[in-house]
């Protein structure tokens, strides 16, 4: 955005479609636009006497302006404080910090969206000033988004304590799908205050029972993912053992070889030849990431390996080595982890941001034969959890979600435009003020 200021309706132009607007202060563009200065701007709406609008323009020097959002005085005073809030994210995250469900849903959501992209270690440093009392409620508020509840269980488990872990077991044991909203960050927020002892409920519930749903297994997969990589309170060598469980469901042991690979765990070699030799048309897709364990591991046995499963599917061996180089397991690094923690709380706070995105460097992508181009893009994509992607029968389902994503993308402009989007014309001015 050029400018960003509040303004007030001009009486008598209420109900013209063009109505006058009269700028009362400039937050950005105080070039383009002065404090008392008249602009006619389409607005449809019944405006109260004294009622604030935040109004955004572009494209000077004839600006272009979007609807008109009504916000209220305490509202004002929010946006104002912005620009003077400190570059250091923790301080600004303990300003967002009191508007977290807050009454006003305009302050709330935004305040989310802040929290929602914060790095974890950062919102590590603010376990002094989180509420664990009030995220308890939350966490218990059966009617709060899962997104938001998804925040609020990564931050009980930065500021919990051990005993919490029962009210969780709780949730993770019902059959209220409404109890377990947010599971993944559920079952990672559990992991973190129980510790190593609390994977032998999540291995009971989700891993090694094949009944489990495929929705939940994959919740499950992607806590092991966060604390592999960057929980930093599990042994690797635990959440290991726990992942292993799933080659042992050959329809979803795709979903975690990339991991075992790169976090070099060469120990199941000949787990990876009898997947690939029993492998059906309900779990034949698994070749692919085998082929690229194989190719990975640095064991004599595994080239031996190698050739012999070549013999047996030439068209798997091909389609994992004609479109990728060498897959070596990528350095970890804060980027690499899970839905859970891309180093972004994004991955546990959101199911619309890949905000919980499972991260795949190109490295587990093409384990999985997927392409590594557009990296970013595949996150978001994969921020919903694939079933459709288990069974061969459905393989448009990538196609018809890139669809989604862009018609979704195109609506957002419309509803920004047209003043409905408004939590996200409040975070776009949040945005511009900063820039």
């Amino acid at each position: 955005m050029d400018t960003v200021a509040f303004a007030t309706i001009v009486a008598g132009s209420e109900t013209d479609a063009d109505a006058l607007f009269k700028i009362e202060s400039v937050l950005k563009g105080d070039a383009l636009l002065k404090v008392g200065q008249e602009i006619r701007v389409n607005y449809f709406g019944k405006a109260k006497e004294g009622q604030h609008f935040l109004i955004m323009g572009v494209d000077p020097p004839d600006l272009l302006w979007s609807s008109p959002l009504p916000v209220s005085d305490l509202a004002l005073d929010y946006i104002r404080a912005i620009p003077a809030l400190p570059e250091a994210s923790v301080e600004r995250l303990n300003f967002y910090l009191k508007y977290l469900e807050h009454e006003e849903s305009l302050l709330a959501r935004d305040a989310y969206d802040e929290f929602a992209s914060a790095p974890y270690p950062e919102l590590k440093q603010l376990k002094d000033s989180l509420n664990r009392p009030q995220l308890l409620e939350w966490i218990k508020d059966t009617g709060l988004p899962p997104d938001r509840k998804r925040l609020y269980l990564v931050m009980l488990g930065i500021a919990g304590e051990p005993a919490d872990a029962d009210l969780l077991e709780g949730m993770l044991r019902s059959d209220d799908a409404n109890q377990r909203a947010g599971l993944d960050a559920m079952i990672a927020c559990y992991a973190t205050l129980k510790g190593a002892d609390g994977l032998k409920l999540i291995d009971e519930l989700f891993l090694s029972n094949k009944k489990s749903q495929y929705a939940d297994t994959y919740a499950a997969i992607m806590a092991l993912r966060f604390h592999g990589t960057d929980g930093g309170v599990l042994p690797k060598k635990r959440v290991l053992e726990s992942m292993r469980l799933i080659l042992d469901r050959p329809e979803l042991a795709d979903l975690v070889i990339p991991d075992l690979a790169r976090w070099e765990d060469w120990t199941q070699v000949d787990r990876m030849v009898n997947l690939f030799k029993s492998a059906d048309d309900k779990s034949s897709w698994v070749r692919v990431p085998v082929i690229n364990y194989l190719r990975a591991c640095p064991l004599p046995e595994a080239a031996k390996e190698l050739e012999a499963l070549k013999e047996l599917d030439p068209a798997a061996f091909k389609r994992a080595t004609s479109f990728f180089p060498i897959p070596r397991p990528a350095a970890e690094t804060k980027d690499s982890s899970s839905t859970l923690n891309s180093a972004r709380v994004q991955g546990i706070a959101s199911t619309s941001r890949p905000r919980l995105r499972v991260s795949q460097s190109p490295t587990l992508l093409a384990f999985n034969g997927k392409s590594a181009v557009g990296t970013d893009s595949a996150r978001a994509l994969v921020a919903v959890p694939p079933v459709a992607l288990t069974t061969s029968a459905n393989r448009l389902l990538p196609a018809c979600v890139l669809t989604l994503v862009s018609t979704t993308l195109g609506l957002s402009m419309w509803l920004m435009l047209s003043g409905a989007g408004r939590h996200g014309a409040l975070e776009l001015c949040r945005v511009s003020v900063r820039s």
